[in-house]
Protein backbone atom coordinates (compact mmCIF):
# COMPACT_ATOMS: atom_id res chain seq x y z
CA UNK A 1 0.00 0.00 0.00
CA UNK A 2 1.30 3.77 -1.26
CA UNK A 3 2.49 5.38 2.34
CA UNK A 4 0.51 8.52 1.88
CA UNK A 5 -3.21 6.03 1.71
CA UNK A 6 -1.85 4.48 4.82
CA UNK A 7 -1.15 7.65 6.86
CA UNK A 8 -4.64 8.51 5.51
CA UNK A 9 -6.33 5.46 6.50
CA UNK A 10 -4.15 5.97 9.63
CA UNK A 11 -5.43 9.28 10.14
CA UNK A 12 -9.18 8.62 9.52
CA UNK A 13 -9.20 5.97 11.70
CA UNK A 14 -7.93 7.25 14.66
CA UNK A 15 -9.92 10.45 14.58
CA UNK A 16 -13.00 7.97 14.35
CA UNK A 17 -11.62 6.33 17.37
CA UNK A 18 -11.46 9.56 18.99
CA UNK A 19 -14.91 11.06 17.84
CA UNK A 20 -16.34 7.16 19.11
CA UNK A 21 -15.27 7.54 22.72
CA UNK A 22 -16.66 10.61 22.98
CA UNK A 23 -20.21 9.91 21.04
CA UNK A 24 -22.40 7.40 19.75
CA UNK A 25 -21.74 6.14 16.58
CA UNK A 26 -24.93 7.90 15.50
CA UNK A 27 -23.97 11.45 16.32
CA UNK A 28 -20.85 10.95 14.31
CA UNK A 29 -20.14 13.20 11.05
CA UNK A 30 -18.43 13.18 8.32
CA UNK A 31 -17.45 16.59 8.21
CA UNK A 32 -16.41 16.71 12.02
CA UNK A 33 -14.19 13.30 11.57
CA UNK A 34 -12.32 15.31 8.20
CA UNK A 35 -11.45 18.38 10.30
CA UNK A 36 -9.83 16.34 13.05
CA UNK A 37 -8.25 13.84 10.77
CA UNK A 38 -7.16 17.02 8.75
CA UNK A 39 -8.58 15.63 5.30
CA UNK A 40 -11.51 17.13 2.67
CA UNK A 41 -14.65 15.02 2.40
CA UNK A 42 -13.20 13.68 -1.19
CA UNK A 43 -10.54 12.09 0.38
CA UNK A 44 -12.87 10.63 3.16
CA UNK A 45 -15.39 9.00 0.17
CA UNK A 46 -12.55 7.92 -1.70
CA UNK A 47 -11.66 5.37 1.37
CA UNK A 48 -15.07 4.85 2.76
CA UNK A 49 -18.98 5.22 1.57
CA UNK A 50 -20.31 6.29 4.79
CA UNK A 51 -18.97 6.41 8.52
CA UNK A 52 -21.03 3.00 9.18
CA UNK A 53 -18.73 1.96 6.41
CA UNK A 54 -15.85 2.62 8.25
CA UNK A 55 -17.15 1.66 11.51
CA UNK A 56 -18.20 -1.76 9.90
CA UNK A 57 -14.63 -2.37 8.49
CA UNK A 58 -12.89 -1.41 11.85
CA UNK A 59 -15.03 -3.73 13.51
CA UNK A 60 -14.29 -6.30 11.17
CA UNK A 61 -10.37 -5.40 11.75
CA UNK A 62 -10.71 -5.80 15.60
CA UNK A 63 -12.84 -9.14 15.38
CA UNK A 64 -9.94 -10.16 12.79
CA UNK A 65 -7.29 -9.51 15.09
CA UNK A 66 -8.99 -11.00 18.32
CA UNK A 67 -9.46 -14.46 16.50
CA UNK A 68 -6.11 -14.39 15.09
CA UNK A 69 -4.71 -14.02 18.26
CA UNK A 70 -6.28 -17.49 19.39
CA UNK A 71 -3.83 -20.22 18.65
CA UNK A 72 -6.41 -22.90 18.58
CA UNK A 73 -9.72 -22.30 17.67
CA UNK A 74 -10.45 -26.06 17.25
CA UNK A 75 -9.98 -26.48 20.86
CA UNK A 76 -13.29 -25.53 21.00
CA UNK A 77 -14.50 -28.86 20.40
CA UNK A 78 -11.78 -30.51 21.60
CA UNK A 79 -10.77 -29.33 25.02
CA UNK A 80 -13.46 -26.12 25.20
CA UNK A 81 -11.79 -24.95 28.55
CA UNK A 82 -8.62 -24.13 26.92
CA UNK A 83 -9.84 -22.72 24.40
CA UNK A 84 -12.33 -20.23 26.24
CA UNK A 85 -9.43 -19.10 28.10
CA UNK A 86 -7.47 -18.33 24.88
CA UNK A 87 -10.60 -16.24 23.81
CA UNK A 88 -10.74 -14.20 27.49
CA UNK A 89 -7.48 -13.67 26.57
CA UNK A 90 -7.94 -12.40 23.20
CA UNK A 91 -10.54 -10.02 24.59
CA UNK A 92 -8.29 -8.61 26.96
CA UNK A 93 -5.56 -8.06 24.82
CA UNK A 94 -7.97 -5.77 22.68
CA UNK A 95 -10.13 -4.38 25.61
CA UNK A 96 -9.44 -0.94 24.90
CA UNK A 97 -10.35 -0.62 21.46
CA UNK A 98 -13.46 -3.15 21.97
CA UNK A 99 -14.83 -1.00 24.95
CA UNK A 100 -14.82 2.28 21.89
CA UNK A 101 -15.89 0.81 18.67
CA UNK A 102 -17.82 -1.68 20.13
CA UNK A 103 -20.39 0.72 22.36
CA UNK A 104 -23.82 1.55 22.71
CA UNK A 105 -26.25 0.40 19.41
CA UNK A 106 -23.16 -1.95 18.20
CA UNK A 107 -22.53 -3.73 21.04
CA UNK A 108 -23.63 -7.21 20.67
CA UNK A 109 -21.87 -6.99 17.24
CA UNK A 110 -18.57 -8.01 18.32
CA UNK A 111 -19.61 -11.26 19.96
CA UNK A 112 -21.53 -12.13 17.35
CA UNK A 113 -18.86 -11.51 14.69
CA UNK A 114 -16.72 -13.58 16.73
CA UNK A 115 -19.19 -16.37 17.24
CA UNK A 116 -19.31 -16.15 13.09
CA UNK A 117 -16.24 -16.27 12.84
CA UNK A 118 -15.36 -19.24 15.05
CA UNK A 119 -17.90 -21.23 13.99
CA UNK A 120 -16.70 -20.52 10.16
CA UNK A 121 -13.38 -22.12 11.48
CA UNK A 122 -14.75 -25.07 13.18
CA UNK A 123 -17.02 -26.14 10.36
CA UNK A 124 -13.43 -25.85 8.04
CA UNK A 125 -12.36 -28.18 10.36
CA UNK A 126 -15.57 -30.09 11.16
CA UNK A 127 -17.41 -29.69 8.44
CA UNK A 128 -20.07 -32.27 9.70
CA UNK A 129 -20.61 -30.16 12.71
CA UNK A 130 -22.17 -27.25 10.26
CA UNK A 131 -25.59 -29.03 9.80
CA UNK A 132 -25.57 -30.57 13.34
CA UNK A 133 -28.07 -28.38 15.45
CA UNK A 134 -27.14 -29.28 18.45
CA UNK A 135 -23.27 -28.65 18.15
CA UNK A 136 -24.90 -25.13 16.71
CA UNK A 137 -26.42 -24.80 20.01
CA UNK A 138 -23.58 -25.88 21.90
CA UNK A 139 -20.92 -23.62 20.13
CA UNK A 140 -23.38 -20.55 20.59
CA UNK A 141 -24.00 -21.30 23.78
CA UNK A 142 -19.84 -21.58 25.09
CA UNK A 143 -19.23 -17.90 22.55
CA UNK A 144 -22.06 -16.63 23.57
CA UNK A 145 -22.10 -17.18 27.04
CA UNK A 146 -18.37 -17.05 27.75
CA UNK A 147 -18.38 -13.57 26.20
CA UNK A 148 -21.38 -11.89 28.41
CA UNK A 149 -19.99 -13.51 31.28
CA UNK A 150 -16.59 -12.45 30.57
CA UNK A 151 -18.22 -9.01 30.36
CA UNK A 152 -20.07 -8.81 32.99
CA UNK A 153 -17.86 -10.05 36.11
CA UNK A 154 -14.63 -8.26 35.08
CA UNK A 155 -14.25 -6.45 37.79
CA UNK A 156 -13.21 -9.25 40.36
CA UNK A 157 -10.45 -11.55 39.75
CA UNK A 158 -9.77 -12.14 36.57
CA UNK A 159 -8.07 -15.61 36.61
CA UNK A 160 -10.62 -16.62 38.55
CA UNK A 161 -13.03 -15.35 36.32
CA UNK A 162 -11.62 -16.83 33.26
CA UNK A 163 -10.99 -20.13 35.21
CA UNK A 164 -14.94 -20.44 36.23
CA UNK A 165 -15.52 -19.95 32.78
CA UNK A 166 -13.43 -22.40 31.36
CA UNK A 167 -14.67 -24.73 33.74
CA UNK A 168 -18.43 -23.94 32.64
CA UNK A 169 -17.30 -24.53 28.92
CA UNK A 170 -16.10 -27.77 29.68
CA UNK A 171 -19.15 -28.92 31.25
CA UNK A 172 -21.15 -27.51 28.31
CA UNK A 173 -18.96 -30.26 25.98
CA UNK A 174 -20.51 -33.02 28.87
CA UNK A 175 -23.96 -31.65 28.10
CA UNK A 176 -23.43 -32.42 24.15
CA UNK A 177 -21.93 -35.87 24.62
CA UNK A 178 -25.11 -36.74 26.93
CA UNK A 179 -27.60 -35.40 24.46
CA UNK A 180 -26.06 -38.37 21.72
CA UNK A 181 -26.54 -40.46 24.28
CA UNK A 182 -30.00 -39.81 24.52
CA UNK A 183 -30.44 -40.07 21.05
CA UNK A 184 -28.89 -43.50 20.70
CA UNK A 185 -30.06 -44.74 23.62
CA UNK A 186 -33.24 -42.85 24.34
CA UNK A 187 -34.47 -43.28 28.07
CA UNK A 188 -37.13 -45.41 28.81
Amino acid sequence: MDLRIEKTERGIKNAFIQLRSKKPLEKITVRELCELACINKSTFYSHYRDIYDLSDNMEEELVRSIINSISHPEYIMEHPAEFTKELCFAYLSQNTLTMIIFSGSQRNNLVDRIETSIKEMVFQKYPDCREDAVWNIVLSYCIQGAYHTFQRNREGDMNTLIEVIGRLTEGVKGVYEYTLMDAVHPPR
